[in-house]
């Protein structure tokens, strides 16, 4: 044991010796596993990042919601049979409530109505257009995880009296409100004017998924006075125990079809949807990231490893004498085969090292120019970088090593 550790630290001192020593051929011989290690690391932040803008953008929402809608939110087939099913009515809240009220304990927990449309806000000279406005009920803040940067949502009793207040997101108060708070202020929608009561704090958006940022958000029964609700975009919102999400949404399927008075040779005529199925859509995209990575990376890393190879050949070649006088004085088979592959490896890792050190500054600039991309660059990542560089060390230096290895020290102390 103690001289198989003398091997290995003086196989080490003699293959940084070597690469000092031939500085630019190693440069250079390490160029494609720093463009490999780059592709790996890129790769690997890119999956992450789109991970965590999904969960971050859904996270104001709430995770342990399932929502009861007229449309499955996944592309369909057959159109005309979900197009003639009837509308969501937000009442159906009250009925969800009723029943969770005599069942304490059970799988469901709240249920809130919310309608939504599309409106434009105005103040002044300034506007916005487009703004996703949701009717619902003072319940909301009780199951969305967003958080307020200034103000307070609506009441009760101005959700009851249907008072014209309104909550709007943080974009759109820095959009209509720049430098100056909006607590109190009046915006005007159809016409109409509403006094805003709360901001919500920043959340970000990410891959054009909904956020609060661009939102604003209205008692239910203000809403009804002022848009059209036959636009059938009604939906109920029901938070659930996350420990019981299968118990819950059978039993919220039971009681979705008692309450549409469905027969049991009837199929449902509504949709139970969850985070989890936009999580589902986004898959082809990250897999699409990470095919193009693996072949750029395997690419990139493959045309490392054949120069590293070629080079340890040369290095073999170069101190054959070298070899052959080792071999002489005694020097095992093992200990050459050691030595070489030492020297491929340590090219690898100071490739691997450079590789994210340079990713690790271009991430910086992707998160510079686009802010809106969260850049996860994790431990994990570096460890299954140094890793790759390890591997390809090994996979190109073997040959070379094990040809040194096998030389006759006779022709080796001959060789010219």
């Amino acid at each position: 044991m103690r001289r198989l550790r003398y091997e290995l630290i003086e196989s080490v001192r003699i293959a940084f010796a070597q690469i000092r020593a031939n500085r630019m051929r190693s440069a250079l011989t390490a160029l494609g596993v720093v463009i490999g290690i780059v592709a790996v690391t890129l790769m690997g932040t890119a999956i992450r990042g789109i991970d965590a803008g999904v969960d971050r953008s859904l996270a104001g929402f709430g995770d342990d919601i399932l929502y009861v809608t007229k449309w499955p939110w996944r592309d369909v087939d057959d159109w005309w049979v979900y197009r003639n099913r009837s509308a969501i009515k937000t009442a159906y809240a009250r009925q969800i409530n009723d029943w969770v009220a005599g069942r304490p304990g059970g799988p469901l927990k709240l249920a809130v109505p919310a309608d939504q449309s599309s409106s434009t806000l105005i103040r002044g000279e300034y506007r916005v257009n487009n703004i996703y406005t949701l009717g619902t009920s003072s319940d909301l803040p009780r199951i969305s995880k967003s958080d307020m940067k200034e103000g307070r949502f609506f009441s009760e009793f101005e959700a009851q009296s249907g008072s014209n207040v309104i909550m709007i997101g943080y974009d759109v108060a820095d959009a209509l409100f720049p430098g100056e708070s909006p607590l109190g202020r009046n915006v005007r929608i159809r016409d109409q004017n509403f006094t805003v009561v709360g901001v919500s704090a920043r959340q970000g958006s990410f891959l054009g998924l909904f956020s609060w940022d661009s939102m604003a958000a209205m008692p239910l029964n203000t809403f009804r006075r002022y848009f059209s609700t036959t636009s059938n975009t009604g939906q109920i919102r029901v938070q659930y125990d996350t420990a019981r999400a299968a118990e819950a949404k059978d039993e919220l399927r039971g009681l979705m079809r008692r309450i549409r008075q469905l027969g049991p040779e009837q199929r449902d005529d509504f949709e139970i949807n969850e985070q989890g199925t936009i999580r589902e859509q986004l898959d082809p995209i990250k897999n699409g990231i990470a095919i193009a990575g693996l072949f750029i990376t395997g690419l990139s890393l493959f045309v490392g490893a054949i120069g590293i190879m070629n080079i340890t050949y040369v290095s073999v070649k170069e101190r054959t004498r070298e070899i052959g006088t080792r071999k002489a004085l005694g020097a095992r088979r093992r200990t050459i085969l050691l030595q070489f592959l030492i020297e491929a490896v340590s090219i690898c890792l100071i490739g691997g090292v450079a590789g994210l050190l340079l990713a690790a500054g271009l991430s910086q600039v992707v998160a510079a120019l686009a802010p809106s991309f969260p850049i996860v660059f994790s431990t994990g990542l570096v460890l299954v970088s140094l890793s790759v560089s390890v591997l390809t060390g090994v996979f190109s230096g073997f040959a070379p090593a094990w040809q040194a290895s096998k030389l006759d020290p006779v022709v080796a102390l001959r060789y010219e």
